[in-house]
């Protein structure tokens, strides 16, 4: 009989109180025109965000708060567009367990279950991981602010943010020393939709990170574009709910079959990546994202095991247009009709879908402002867009700017999300690494606070009188002789 989670929850807090989580607060307060100042916001309270508020929890910041646009229990894409029916990963994976064991889903799974329900266990359901993620946000009191959106940010005085808000219709400022944008795999940017579907409307055509009345494409011709997982899971989705027919256009001659990363997976590559050159960083990922990621295996099965489901590769996509309710691709291999299409076509940097940015968006440095990779390090002579538009991070995260004189406050807005890949490597999205990823966030939040007040901290030292010794612990005596 597995132990349940009250008693996960009771070894939990008594294993924390072991190693002093969270740590006590150690940042001096400030306030600023009679409002109290935040030490960090976080935007986004999907899995990097609460990682993200773990570390600075074990790091002693404990004056910050995690805003995410979602109702409580939608953060991040688990239970809303992520259609997979299980999670890629292993699931012996540590994920944003903090390198905490107790908080591991493995011991979440098996002390809910039991440990012959973890044996048993093949991949994670997605519904589950969502489920373990809640847990992770209660037993760690993660201070979470739901339905709560971003607008913008401003800069209000020397080391301070304005962050301007709206919950329920209500807006509100609230003041930062730091600002992390935990926002995803689209996080600076928005979902891509190739510019050849741009005349089409959105009843017959939509990103597959829309919302999708999955019912209403029962007895439908449905067109799935892409070939990666996002297109699998999406496809699958529309089959199951009756579906009349599901074609996948897949631009490539044929789909990707190895996960290239994982074969190198590994505490060198998660420690070592944001120490290689620059011209080694590009290297790696040109070559990985031009392989591709494949979809997963039981992702692709789930398609095909429909008898109604057809793959069309090296078929893409030259032009659309609506006639009388449908929609008629022209392909590099033809024409078909169809009555819906969902792009699985990714996602992309572009700032103009980030109006919370616009403050600072001209001068973020991208890596495409101070690097170009000799020819022969680039995949197939080009330059890769997606590298080329992924923004230059400082060690913690943080933007850096083209022009060191203008906006001053972008250095305390950190990219925790996809797009600090290049710079950091892949510990800011993922599971395997995103402990590791929001640790360095932590550290260098924890050093930038310190350094900015070390005349407090000095201050501090001075002033400390708690004496070790009361002077009557020894008695001094003449040397002898």
């Amino acid at each position: 009989m597995a132990p349940g989670l009250d008693a996960l929850n009771a070894r939990v807090r008594e294993e924390l109180g072991w190693i002093d989580v969270p740590a006590q607060n150690w940042v001096p307060p400030i306030r600023w025109n009679g409002q109290d100042v935040r030490d960090v916001v976080i935007v986004g309270a999907g899995m990097a965000g609460l990682a993200a508020s773990g570390a600075l929890l074990k790091a002693g910041i404990r004056n910050h708060v995690v805003y995410d646009a979602a109702p409580e229990g939608q953060e991040g894409p688990w239970v809303t567009y992520g259609r997979m029916e299980t999670l890629r990963s292993p699931k012996t994976l540590p994920g944003p367990c903090l390198g905490i064991p107790v908080l591991t889903f493995r011991a979440w799974y098996e002390y809910r279950f039991g440990r012959m329900a973890w044996e048993a266990l093949g991949f994670i359901p997605r519904a589950l991981w969502m489920d373990y993620l809640v847990w992770i946000r209660t037993i760690l009191d993660i201070p979470v602010e739901n339905e709560t959106r971003l607008l913008s940010v401003t800069q209000a005085s020397d080391g301070i943010l304005a962050l301007h808000l709206v919950k329920n219709g209500v807006p509100r400022v609230v003041l930062t020393r730091c600002l992390v944008l935990a926002t995803g795999r689209d996080g600076l940017g928005g979902p891509y939709l190739p510019p050849v579907l741009a005349a089409l409307p959105a009843t017959v055509c939509v990103h597959s990170s829309s919302p999708i009345d999955f019912d209403g494409l029962a007895g439908k011709r449905v067109v799935v574009i892409g070939g990666g997982a996002s297109a699998m899971d999406n496809a699958a989705e529309a089959l199951e709910h009756g579906a009349a027919r599901v074609d996948m256009l897949v631009r490539r001659p044929d789909l990707p079959r190895i996960n290239r990363f994982t074969g190198i997976g590994s505490p060198g590559v998660t420690h070592g990546f944001a120490h290689l050159p620059d011209d080694w960083k590009w290297r790696f990922l040109d070559y990985a994202t031009s392989e591709q990621v494949p979809p997963p295996r039981l992702s692709t099965l789930r398609v095909a095991r429909h008898d109604n489901a057809f793959f069309h590769l090296n078929c893409a996509v030259e032009s659309a247009s609506l006639n009388d309710g449908v929609v008629r691709l022209q392909t590099s291999r033809g024409a078909i009709e169809t009555d819906f299409v969902i792009a699985a076509t990714g996602f992309s940097v572009d700032l103009a879908h980030r109006p919370e940015l616009a403050a600072f968006a001209d001068n973020i440095r991208f890596w495409q402002d101070r690097f170009m990779p000799e020819q022969d390090n680039r995949v197939n002579g080009r330059i890769n867009p997606e590298l080329a538009l992924s923004p230059d991070l400082d060690p913690a995260f943080a933007f850096q700017p083209r022009d060191p004189s203008a906006t001053p406050g972008l250095g305390q807005i950190h990219c925790f999300c996809y797009p600090a890949t290049l710079s950091h490597g892949k510990i800011s999205g993922d599971i395997p690494a995103i402990s590791d990823g929001a640790d360095r966030l932590a550290r260098g939040i924890a050093g930038a606070l310190f350094v900015a007040d070390r005349a407090k901290h000095f201050q501090a030292l001075q002033d400390f009188s708690r004496p070790e010794l009361q002077g009557n612990e020894w008695t001094d005596s003449p040397l002898p002789g």
